[in-house]
C-alpha cells in the first residue's frame, strides 16, 4: 500500500472513530441532564472510558496523529481526520468539559442528590 493510501486510511478511521467518541460524549451529557438510564449508557461509558485511557496513555495525544505523521501528514490540527479544523482544534478542552460535566450530573444523580 503506497503512504498516501494509508495515509488516507489512517485519516478515514480517526474520523470514523472522532465521530463516534464525539456523539458518544454527547450522549453521556444527555444521560447525565435526562437521569435515563439503560444499556446504552454502559456501552458509552466503556467507550469513552477506553477512549480515556488510551489518550492518558499516550501522553495526552492521539496515538493515530504520530501514525498519520509517520505516513506523510503535515502537521497542524487538520492532519490526522478528514475534518475541518474549526471543529478540531479545540476538541480536548471541548469534549473534555462536557465529559466532566456529564460525570458530575451523573455521579450526583447516583448519590440521589439531584433527581
Amino acid at each position: 500500500m503506497t503512504k498516501s493510501r494509508m495515509l488516507a486510511l489512517i485519516r478515514g478511521v480517526h474520523t470514523v472513530i472522532y465521530v463516534v467518541m464525539a456523539v458518544s460524549t454527547f450522549m453521556l451529557l444527555y444521560y447525565g441532564v435526562s437521569g435515563a438510564k439503560g444499556r446504552l449508557l454502559w456501552v458509552v461509558v466503556a467507550l469513552l472510558g477506553v477512549e480515556t485511557i488510551v489518550f492518558v496513555g499516550s501522553g495526552m495525544k492521539c496515538p493515530s496523529t504520530a501514525l498519520a505523521v509517520k505516513y506523510g501528514a503535515e502537521k497542524g490540527y487538520v492532519f490526522d481526520t478528514f475534518l475541518p479544523e474549526r471543529i478540531t482544534k479545540y476538541t480536548f478542552r471541548f469534549f473534555g468539559t462536557i465529559m466532566g460535566i456529564a460525570l458530575v450530573l451523573l455521579v450526583l444523580r447516583w448519590l440521589g442528590v439531584i433527581g
